[in-house]
């Protein structure tokens, strides 16, 4: 039943993500690197992760070259080629050759150095859906979940998972699975949303 659900809801949400006008788009990516670039946690960290949009995701890229022009060390992930759904992060430049991965998004080559997510400070997540408790439903392949899942046994732990949002992909409730990973923080235009563990 859950599975359908998530299922459902992943549908819908994407294609709601995708109807938005290119200016919306624009508009909700300018808002947030407005707030993202402001808050401590993005000015005090040194070590961050951050994605290249896909399907319609916000594009985080005002805050990447923001964080590239303040000499921050920026990481994209990779996903591994085993079919293992594990995912790595490789350091970032503005000169860094990217390719396509077999979903179409692009990635740093391996020969990037690579960083241990336990040493990321901060990692900007991409998400389909979210709710104010800020559980968050990904494109169902479970990258983000692996790669930090010992943040299900040290809710305290670094990182600090940021989700970036647009404000119509909140639901009230995101239907959860044992394995999910709880974001620290969901960023949308609007707002701010704070799990209550943060």
């Amino acid at each position: 039943m859950k599975k359908r659900q998530r299922k459902q809801l992943r549908y819908s949400l994407r294609q709601l993500r995708r109807n938005l006008l290119a200016s919306e788009q624009k508009a909700a990516s300018n808002a947030l690197y407005d707030l993202v670039t402001k808050q401590q946690f993005f000015t005090s960290a040194k070590n961050l992760a951050f994605y290249l949009s896909f399907d319609g995701e916000v594009n985080p890229n005002p805050i990447l070259e923001k964080a590239l022009e303040e000499d921050k060390s920026c990481y994209l992930p990779v996903t591994s080629k085993n079919n293992q759904h594990e995912m790595s992060f490789r350091l970032y430049k503005a000169d860094t050759s990217l390719k396509e991965n077999k979903w179409g998004i692009q990635e740093p080559s391996e020969l990037q150095p690579s960083i241990s997510p336990l040493n990321l400070e901060v990692v900007f997540v991409p998400l389909v859906g979210f709710d104010e408790k800020c559980f968050r439903l990904g494109m169902g392949k479970g990258f983000y979940d692996k790669a930090f899942n010992f943040k299900n046994q040290s809710i305290s732990a670094k990182p600090l998972l940021v989700g970036l949002a647009y404000e119509c992909q909140r639901v009230q409730e995101i239907p959860t699975e044992s394995w999910d990973v709880r974001l620290d923080l969901v960023v949308t235009a609007e707002r701010i949303y704070r799990s209550d563990i943060v």
